[in-house]
């Protein structure tokens, strides 16, 4: 499953992970750092919708 960011339409793929701020792939988006926000617009993972 791809989590899309409401605001800015970024997809986070737990297969790809979130390399350029240390996200492994494989990390699933619940396993995410409460800091992690979107790495484009910067919201926060409350803002994601499961898709």
């Amino acid at each position: 499953m791809k989590y899309v960011c409401k605001v800015c339409g970024y997809v986070y793929d737990p297969a790809a992970g979130d390399p350029e701020n240390n996200i492994a792939p494989g990390t699933a988006f619940d396993a995410l750092p409460n800091d992690w926000t979107c790495p484009l617009c910067g919201v926060d993972k409350e803002e994601f919708e499961a898709q």
